[in-house]
């Protein structure tokens, strides 16, 4: 394996549309990136294009599967006494049906919340003292309900939208947390709704939704603005939307769960509760 760059920001599920429209303006902008996906294969023909594009661009391709506890600890340790710039926790999924990860997850969970919890707290050694760390969250954690038992749903409980939502809450509530812990600087950015392959839900209306609903949805370009600004910023728990900057409401910097589920979560990934 190639020496990693000293510098270099981590983004994970860089061969989607968002996550090489992000990799793509990093790399524009002199920044060394370490392009984390699932799917090499995909993900090599994206280095490809971003190439392309961007001949100077300083790319790395590594394997990352957030829906395994194993991958993401392989993963980690692969930057140990590295000075890491930057996480931009951009992967998520939005399954139809209700499944598991091999680590016994509901995966809409395992991937969206679990997996960037477990990857952002294994590398945090690893960051230099400035670093910048984003979570990419979405506009239905605005409306979106946690409990005691939220790790731990089962098929009964699973419904599409309200599971993806719940996932997108518990990683606000977590980066909340981390910002409080860490000094890191520790922020959140919301794309609106893209033109990507997350918005195809498996339904029979998808073909519709292809004609009539995607035409008028947000550029992946647009969508990633608010992660890059994210990470150039100085400040802390803030939610990049839009071209805004934006203070969290109170009910979700003071959620009542928040110190439970940051416990629950180190708890289920054998990590220690600082």
């Amino acid at each position: 394996m190639e020496e990693i760059i000293p510098g270099s920001i981590i983004v994970t599920g860089a061969s989607g549309s968002m996550g090489k429209a992000i990799s793509m303006a990093l790399a524009a902008k002199g920044h060394p990136v370490i392009m984390a996906c699932r799917n090499p294969e995909k993900a090599a023909s994206v280095k490809g294009e971003i190439l392309s594009k961007v001949p100077q661009a300083h790319l790395q391709l590594m394997q990352l599967d957030l829906a395994s506890m194993q991958s993401i600890r392989e993963f980690a340790a692969t930057f140990k006494g590295t000075r890491l710039a930057g996480l931009l926790n951009n992967a998520g999924t939005m399954p139809a049906r209700f499944s598991l990860t091999e680590d016994g997850l509901e995966q809409t969970v395992g991937v969206n919340y679990v997996g960037p919890y477990l990857l952002t707290r294994l590398l945090l050694d690893e960051f230099a003292p400035d670093a910048h760390i984003v979570n990419v969250i979405s506009l239905t954690a605005k409306y979106a309900k946690i409990d005691e038992d939220f790790l731990h749903k089962g098929p009964e409980d699973f419904h599409q939208l309200r599971t993806y939502a719940s996932s997108k809450l518990a990683l606000m509530l977590f980066s909340i947390e981390l910002a409080k812990r860490t000094s890191l600087h520790v922020n959140m950015s919301d794309p609106g709704i893209v033109a990507s392959d997350m918005i195809d839900l498996g339904r029979w209306f998808d073909p519709l939704a292809d004609i009539f609903f995607k035409p008028f949805c947000k550029r992946p370009e647009q969508g990633a603005a608010p992660a890059l600004a994210a990470l150039e910023t100085g400040s802390t728990a803030k939610l990049f939307k839009r071209n805004k900057c934006l203070d969290l409401q109170e009910r979700f910097l003071k959620h009542p769960l928040a110190g439970l589920l940051w416990q629950q979560t180190a708890r289920l990934t054998g990590l220690s509760v600082f």
